[in-house]
């Protein structure tokens, strides 16, 4: 049977239930978003004359949810405008409207006879066919069907999305023992292509996998350290960025949960579990206390933290969990702490310090060994296997690995033989795994991955959409590589550019091996993509380089570099073979200059992408001026050359005041991605699509652009753009030395003092951009500029 979902309902309007709407709406999905009609009108709802029978009443706990979507941080819309896609309504005048969707969501009160009375109505209302799914993070999946249509059951699942739907990429599929499996199958390439989400199959057990695994882990941290006597920042120095996790670690990561949240999710696996296992999910006293006292974290303004404001400025505070009073916040200084920051991977890192006997080490072992034993435990419980669980840590909760590859990273014989000392006791299929002479959880050979399951090394089995450079650079598909990149062999003909530098920051080795690169893809393949698998894409320029050289006048070389960067951009654009761009995460800079000369641009939903120069007391210099104001005037109509000063006011402004698009969506918004430019929703599936993109230009026979002179606004369009800066100098909304760096600009933009409507060719625009980055690197605000971005990672207003 051919599914599609078209439209969706989502039935509860709080955060999540609105979350969750937001990102269907964000994918093009229209959704109607339906609650209860609240009990009577209030005071204020009377005087404006509204009735209990008008849809502003009757809707208005979904259009106040509308009306959040708007206001929260972070966004959950990529533009504002896809807020037009969700419908509200309410449970007592909409639910017929069920009839028309292809997809319902619950999402309403943790509580079961609350969800089964909504699913009585759905049932009712909704067609045959459509597929119906509860968002709960742990009531029973099998309970709720309880009483339902064979139709229904058959329909029926769990649909567990992580807050904030938009950003956290887990969703878990928990079906029963009557979902159809054509309808799992179905939501698990719908969630994975068209929501972007990283799926895995979960259980119909207590909080399903990543909130079991990851409650019991904060559960044992908090136990460990009120038993060793450890404080809330000396935890958080440990378990956060050091060992692989968020910034959030232990205790912040409570906080923006919130405490009355962990509470209920805590409490499910605790009414439910016995023994060792019920003793854990003990809440402690203190946390009752807490939560009692309204200090359930961020959104109640304390909790774990507390933010000081002194007349000296403000300050973190951090709570004494045995006094419940608030202290300056500890960190843990220990030698194997420093020593693990100097090594290179998280692995390496988490088992120099699991090893250690100082206070670190006994802290971080105390609190990783009981999460894998637990997880080895309960894998079989909770999931298919393995490679679900470590998954559904790695997305749910941010994890860099999972508490199996953990384990393979401390070594596995070595950990045992530890835990075996403690009298700790070993799942039984672990021990049999060791018993077989295996040493790992996880075995690659020649970049394939495989598992150990029932006796056996099982291949991973991932969505066909999935590069992994990694792995293709095991297999020996490196082209050629330098110290900053490596060209990579994608396969089908296509080959793939990774930045490998600090940063993913270009420098004079990615400049050289692009044109290296390009040699070879015109050679030899059918094109080319530009991207990698780093944090970000790239977050510009190496800023150290061109500061050094600035600081000791080297302007002769400053100068060569700024004319290498812009002949090569000038060679992406009018290679012989097709380029494409692959960006995600921050794109910044010249991270965008490298990308918009791109035949196409390939963008993650969520891309982050500006010409940020001016932060730094600069402009774009690799061509970025000339390449947005060039993508804006291609995007005009035909014969509209009365809209020239208008592309010049918008490149001016996207540049000076330096924005930077929140999402893809928004980006082309801003001129940077265009209608023919692609947007992967999962960002997994981007070099995938990237490739793909490189091989339909290519099978359509591509063609570099053809050079033609573009036309500039002249000396009459740069006083009106030096006229915008000039007021807001006046209004002091910029400072002395922003409106010299916003004349230079709009100099650029406009094409220096020609008439308008003159026609230049490139290499004009190029010169007039070049001249005037040099002359602001020489600039000693612009060199305090880029020294305070350097020193402290952000802007400096000077």
């Amino acid at each position: 049977m051919l599914r599609e979902i078209r439209k969706a309902a989502v039935l509860g309007s709080g955060v999540m239930g609105s979350g969750i709407a937001a990102h269907l709406a964000n994918v093009g999905i229209p959704t109607l978003l339906l609650d209860m009609v609240p009990t009577s009108l209030s005071d204020a709802e009377a005087a404006k004359g509204l009735t209990e029978e008008h849809p502003n009443f009757r809707n208005k706990l979904t259009l106040q949810a509308k009306e959040r979507l708007l206001k929260q941080k972070p966004a959950p819309l990529a533009v504002k405008e896809n807020l037009d896609l969700i419908t509200a309504g309410n449970f007592s005048d909409d639910m017929e409207k069920l009839a028309d969707v292809d997809w319902i969501i619950e999402v309403v009160v943790e509580r079961l006879d609350i969800k089964k009375t909504i699913f009585e109505k759905v049932d009712t209302y909704r067609k045959a066919g459509s597929i119906v799914s509860s968002n709960t993070s742990g009531i029973s999946i099998h309970a709720m069907a309880e009483g339902r249509s064979d139709d229904f059951k058959a329909h029926f699942l769990g649909t567990h999305f992580f807050n904030p739907p938009r950003y956290l990429k887990l969703l878990e599929i928990i079906p029963t023992s009557d979902t159809d499996t054509d309808v799992i199958n179905f939501m698990k390439k719908f969630g994975e292509d068209v929501l972007g989400k990283g799926v895995v199959l979960a259980k119909d057990t207590p909080n399903f996998i990543a909130n079991r695994i990851g409650t019991y882990g904060l559960m044992v941290t908090m136990q460990e350290m009120t038993r060793q006597g450890y404080s809330v920042g000396e935890v958080d120095s440990v378990t956060g960025p050091l060992i692989g996790r968020p910034k959030s670690a232990t205790f912040r990561t409570l906080d923006v949960v919130g405490l009355d949240t962990f509470l209920h999710v805590a409490r499910n696996v605790y009414d439910q579990a016995e023994g060792k296992e019920k003793e854990v999910f003990e809440i402690p006293s203190f946390l009752n206390e807490m939560v009692e006292k309204g200090w359930i974290g961020s959104k109640s303004g304390q909790g774990f933290y507390l933010k000081e404001r002194t007349k000296e400025g403000s300050g973190i505070l951090e709570l004494d969990p045995a006094t419940l009073e608030y202290k300056p916040r500890s960190k843990m200084k220990t030698a194997t702490l420093e020593a693990a920051k100097q090594l290179k991977t998280t692995e390496q890192k988490v088992k120099s310090i699991i090893y250690s006997n100082d206070r670190a080490g006994q802290l971080l072992w105390s609190v990783i060994k009981p999460v894998l034993l637990y997880s080895a435990d309960k894998v079989y419980e909770i999931a298919d296997n393995t490679v679900a669980v470590d998954q559904a840590m790695k997305w749910g909760f941010g994890w860099e690995h999972g508490p199996f590859e953990i384990w393979d990273a401390i070594g596995v014989t070595q950990s045992v033989e530890k835990m075996r000392a403690e009298g700790e006791t070993i799942p039984q299929w672990v021990e049999d795994m060791i018993a077989q002479g295996n040493d790992s959880f996880y075995k690659n050979s020649e970049g394939d991955q495989s598992f150990y399951h029932e006796g056996a090394y099982t291949p991973v089995v991932e969505n066909k959409k999935v590069i992994h450079l990694s792995r293709l650079k095991k297999k020996g598909n490196v082209i050629m590589k330098n110290a900053g990149s490596s060209l990579i062999d994608l396969g089908d003909g296509v080959a793939g550019l990774e930045f490998t530098s600090q940063n993913n920051a270009i420098g004079p080795d990615i400049i050289m091996m692009i044109h290296q690169a390009l040699d070879e893809v015109e050679k030899n393949y059918e094109g080319l993509v530009i991207g990698n698998q780093g944090k970000n894409f790239c977050v510009g320029a190496n800023l150290m380089l061109i500061l050094m050289e600035a600081q000791d006048d080297n302007f002769f070389e400053l100068d060569m570099m700024v004319r290498q960067f812009q002949q090569t951009m000038g060679r992406v654009r009018y290679s012989r073979k097709p380029v494409v761009a692959a960006n995600f995460g921050m794109t910044l800079g010249g991270g965008v200059e490298v990308s918009l000369p791109a035949a196409r641009l390939q963008m993650a939903a969520e891309t982050y992408m500006g010409l940020v120069e001016v932060g730094v007391g600069l402009i774009p210099g690799g061509g970025g001026n000339k390449e947005l104001y060039q993508r804006l005037l291609e995007q005009l109509p035909e014969g509209s050359k009365g809209d020239l000063q208008k592309v010049a006011n918008q490149t001016f402004e996207t540049i000076a005041m330096a924005k930077v698009s929140t999402s893809a969506q928004e980006a082309a918004k801003l001129g940077f991605l265009r209608p023919q430019d692609g947007l992967s929703v999962n960002g997994d599936h981007l070099l995938h699509d990237a490739k793909n993109q490189v091989l339909a230009l290519a099978a359509q026979g591509y063609q570099p652009p053809q050079r033609k002179k573009l036309p500039v606004v002249g000396e009459a369009g740069y006083a009106t753009l030096a006229l915008g800066a000039q007021t807001m100098h006046f209004s002091q909304y910029i400072s002395e030395h922003d409106l010299k760096i916003a004349k230079k600009l709009a100099y650029v933009i406009a094409g220096g003092k020609l008439p308008a409507g003159t026609l230049v060719d490139e290499q004009y625009l190029l010169d007039l951009e070049r001249e005037a980055f040099l002359s602001l690197a020489g600039e000693p605000k612009s060199q305090a500029r880029m020294q305070h971005m350097l020193v402290k990672g952000k802007p400096l207003r000077n």
